[in-house]
């Protein structure tokens, strides 16, 4: 532990269950809402953790959490800042979830496995658009270009099919925003308005299927068409 006249700084290691990202102007990765023994908490995450977290954890994972804690001596205050994010224990989440009072448990918790890598394999029959989130793409509108990502898919009816994850640096700052589709389409220099295109462009015959299959059929009754015809 680490001390100065103003603040102690400590490593930490806690367990708790995934409740929520936390998410800054709309498209940035700040940190994670964790339900732990204590209760609810706040654990602000590591640069190189934000830009390779998958943002499809769902709800209610078991995560053990490494990093360090900076307690404030004059206020009281205390700070969680993550370093390492990995599944939790299936014996711990086992034992100590009904000590918690939390709802809705989950019954198979993942096997320990490391969720920080951006290398993790997509789920199955789920498209990923990647979208650099570094201050050049953003500043040249890569905001706007999320948010027209976002409605697309919305309107599309795509949000349980495609899914927008942010990235580091792309390597191609002076020619951002950049973005890449699933089939590894790169787009550079996209602005909000370009989107509607390309999604059409990417997802439109997706999108017919997925209308068509919800196109419900009106059966005609055999015996209307034996009168239609009699009547001729």
């Amino acid at each position: 532990m680490s001390e100065s006249h103003n603040q102690q700084v400590s490593d930490f290691c806690l367990e708790g269950r995934f409740m929520d990202f936390v998410i800054k102007d709309g498209y940035k990765l700040k940190g994670l809402q964790i339900w732990t023994a204590e209760g609810e908490c706040y654990i602000k995450l590591a640069k190189h953790l934000r830009f390779a977290f998958d943002l499809r954890l769902p709800r209610g994972t078991w995560l053990q959490i490494v990093g360090k804690k900076k307690h404030q001596l004059a206020t009281g205050e205390v700070t969680f800042k993550a370093e390492r994010v990995m599944a939790a224990r299936q014996d711990v989440a086992n034992e100590t979830i009904t000590q918690m009072g939390i709802p809705s448990p989950i019954s198979h918790p993942p096997k320990p496995s490391s969720i920080t890598e951006a290398s993790a394999k997509p789920s199955k029959g789920k498209s990923t658009i990647l979208v650099c989130q570094k201050s050049d793409c953003m500043k040249r509108g890569g905001k706007g270009v999320c948010q027209a990502l976002e409605a697309a898919l919305s309107d599309r009816g795509l949000e349980d099919q495609v899914t927008i994850k942010g990235t580091g640096c792309m390597k191609n700052c002076k020619a951002g925003p950049n973005v890449v589709m699933p089939d590894k389409t790169r787009y550079t220099r996209i602005s909000a308005a370009q989107v509607s295109n390309i999604m059409d462009k990417h997802f439109g015959d997706r999108n017919t299927e997925r209308q068509l299959e919800e196109v419900t059929e009106v059966p005609i009754p055999i015996q209307s068409i034996a009168s239609g015809i009699a009547t001729r």
